[in-house]
């Protein structure tokens, strides 16, 4: 079985999710950060996988469930960090982000199997990615790809096939950046703790 690793920042207002502001206070924005990785952890905990892994850039805090190891990020971009992330796990590994709370259990599964893929991309519709599954992690594949910009799926994606790799998709998600984002998550997945607490905030300002 794989392992299932999941990149994040722990959920400090003024360091996370401050694309959300000033819509909403840093403080309400760290809170929707922490809501969102309840969710996507609590998915973790739910899929069969070898080990769960935290990367965490801070200090774990009680929003970390028994079942979840935690270990630090280390320095550098994000393509460093992302690759060092990969070099966790002793094997076949799919990474996640904190920022698509809406992901479920039957979402992650397929990118942990491997049978008939060597890796597995899960596309953001910012352009960006969501999910990233390799069955032989290889720092090669991931460092001097740009982050944060509207073509780094495009290009992630184009490094894997260069290097030989069957690449298999899963479905394309929304990523929470802006408040707009934040919006059409908590309505697609109603039932997250994400959504109840975008709704309360919501509540809350009118």
């Amino acid at each position: 079985m794989s392992t299932l690793l999941v990149i994040a920042k722990a959920p400090v207002a003024g360091r996370v999710k401050t694309r959300l502001t000033p819509q909403f206070t840093p403080q309400q924005a760290a809170e929707l950060a922490r809501a969102a990785l309840e969710d996507t952890l609590a998915a973790v905990l739910a899929t069969p996988a070898r080990r769960r892994v935290l990367v965490l850039d801070g200090q774990p805090g009680p929003w970390v469930p028994a079942g979840i190891e935690v270990v630090p990020q280390c320095a550098g971009g994000l393509d460093v960090r992302l690759a060092a992330a990969f070099a966790l796990a002793d094997g076949p590994a799919l990474l996640i982000g904190m920022d698509t709370p809406q992901v479920t259990p039957s979402l992650l599964a397929p990118g942990l199997d491997f049978t008939e893929a060597d890796g597995w991309f899960g596309p953001a519709d910012d352009g960006g990615f969501w999910a990233l599954g390799l069955a032989e992690p290889d720092p090669a594949l991931l460092l001097g790809v740009p982050m944060s910009v509207a073509r780094t799926g495009e290009v992630q994606r184009q490094r894997l096939t260069e290097a030989g790799l069957a690449v298999r998709d899963l479905p394309e998600l929304c990523d929470v950046d802006t408040p707009a984002d934040a919006e059409r998550v908590a309505a697609a997945a109603p039932r997250t703790r994400f959504a109840a607490l975008h709704c309360g905030l919501g509540a809350v300002q009118r």
